[in-house]
């Protein structure tokens, strides 16, 4: 029998055989399956559902005549020869989106796509420059994705968007380009009841006594609070840690603590509600937005728009900022003034 007839593929032919058996979807599942290490994980990402995953790449594997993945507990691996795929669809998917960024280079910002990730915290201020943004050229597609700082750096080193945003940078890397963009106080947050809400300049050490509550380890709005505690000589009361701002918010009402957030989370609870602004000394403590890209990765024509747009966006954020600190304020001269008349 002869080898072309012996029951194996062949690729001496070059390669027909994968251009007509296997497909760019299925290089994309795999990519995806290797980066996050779970078919679950990729079929999220890609909005699928993961029996349609696990057929493709079984699929996939039957076209290369090998496994490609194996499973170590409740993760999976990629074999010898998935690692070598994965390689290449790294390659393949890489020239796709540089052919991609060309081509909407050439259409101008009639056309084109903005695919952006966002640190959890900045889901407040990204999208409406987002919108905005969008307001200005109708034309682009916008892909927005939302997840933790983990997964956000999971993506730049995969280059899987165009910019991101994010906080204070934890450390300086040449790769790595880091454009600050808009302004992010974070301030103390108590109930509007709170003994507190009513007092100005309070002391810092006041804080140490109170019931703490923090977002959880890696969060850079917990390093930026932990950092002034420790730089204060004060040590925090932590009661809890909760994973998102708006657990945290809700725990506060329920009265089981004051916590720190960035001030652009709370723009929605000044026109009215259950939370109000500590003025303690030392606060707010001020950091910046960041849009961060992968220095030696081209920009489109679109992303560096888009990136010059949010940079000059920064007076209205400040203004809304302002407005809202404004409502705080107000709030407070109401909790002093019925203080007062309760005497």
């Amino acid at each position: 029998m002869s080898p072309a007839n012996d029951g194996r593929h062949t690729f001496a032919g070059g390669a027909d055989y994968l251009i007509r058996h296997a497909t760019l979807r299925q290089l994309q599942l795999l990519e995806a399956i290797v980066r996050l290490g779970s078919f679950t994980r990729a079929a999220e990402e890609l909005f699928l559902t993961q029996p349609t995953v696990s057929m493709q790449i079984k699929k996939l594997s039957e076209t290369l005549g090998t496994p490609l993945f194996r499973h170590v507990g409740r993760t999976v691996e990629p074999t010898d020869a998935g690692r070598e795929v994965y390689a290449a669809c790294r390659e393949i998917l890489g020239t796709l989106t540089d052919l991609e960024v060309k081509l909407s280079d050439l259409k101008g910002l009639k056309r084109g796509r903005l695919r952006l990730g966002v640190v959890t915290t900045a889901k407040y201020v990204a999208p409406e420059i987002l919108g905005a943004f969008c307001k200005q050229y109708p034309g682009i597609e916008v892909s927005l994705r939302v997840t933790n700082r983990e997964h956000i750096l999971e993506r730049l080193m995969a280059h899987d968007d165009d910019l991101y945003v994010s906080g204070q940078p934890r450390d300086d890397n040449e790769q790595i380009e880091s454009i600050p963009f808009a302004p992010n106080p974070l301030v103390v947050v108590a109930r509007a009841d709170h003994p507190l809400a009513a007092e100005r300049e309070v002391p810092m050490q006041r804080l140490a006594d109170e019931n703490l509550i923090l977002r959880e380890p890696g969060s850079g709005i917990r390093d930026a609070v932990l950092k002034w505690f420790n730089e204060s000589g004060l040590e925090p009361r932590v009661r809890m840690q909760l994973g998102s701002n708006e657990a945290i918010k809700h725990a506060i009402v329920g009265g089981l603590g004051i916590s720190v957030l960035s001030l652009h989370s709370l723009r929605l609870e000044s026109a009215g509600g259950g939370l109000a602004l500590l003025d303690v000394q030392g606060f707010p403590i001020m950091r910046r937005w960041h849009l961060v890209h992968w220095r030696g990765r081209e920009l489109s024509l679109v992303a560096r728009t888009f990136r010059d747009f949010a940079v000059d966006y920064e007076p209205e954020i400040e203004v809304r900022l302002a407005k809202a600190e404004t409502a705080f304020e107000q709030m407070r001269e109401r909790l002093r003034q019925g203080e007062a008349a309760g005497r």
